[in-house]
């Protein structure tokens, strides 16, 4: 859930606010009471070795790729023609 805080907060306190955002922590910003606009962290890019993400999946459940292929075709467009 994000905090409340109002536009003196954001004026005045900055510098915990950059911090929190730093901490992944969202804000909405209030005028007069009522909410006018979301200061939320951005997503950061995050490198992950392959030998971690090997690890992750290790135990994870093996594909059935006729069942994969067949929800494919199922939900998904395969028309070729032209669209437009």
């Amino acid at each position: 859930m994000s905090e409340q805080i109002s536009q003196r907060e954001l004026r005045n306190d900055s510098g915990r606010i950059m911090r929190a955002l730093d901490d992944g922590n969202s804000f909405v910003v209030t005028r007069n009471g009522r909410p006018v606009g979301e200061l939320r962290p951005l997503r950061r890019d995050r490198f992950v070795d392959a030998v971690t993400v090997a690890e992750v999946f290790r135990h994870a459940p093996s594909l059935d790729w006729d069942t994969v292929r067949e929800d494919l075709d199922r939900h998904a467009d395969q028309d070729a023609s032209p669209r437009g």
